[in-house]
């Protein structure tokens, strides 16, 4: 498991830190905390920034 920060693109606004697998496991990560289904495809295509910040914790 690596931790990832989401940030929206355009202002930097951490929106979302946490474990996940990879970045798109992150991206459902967030939206599911946000009780939602799923990141929007326009969201996911450039709205969205995902960075790595740690890696190879123990889940």
């Amino acid at each position: 498991m690596k931790i990832f920060r989401i940030m929206q693109a355009a202002t930097g606004a951490v929106l979302w830190i946490g474990a996940a697998l990879d970045a798109p496991t992150a991206l459902d990560a967030m939206g599911s905390a946000a009780g939602d289904r799923g990141i929007p495809h326009h969201l996911r295509a450039g709205g969205l920034h995902v960075e790595e910040v740690a890696e190879d914790i123990e889940a």
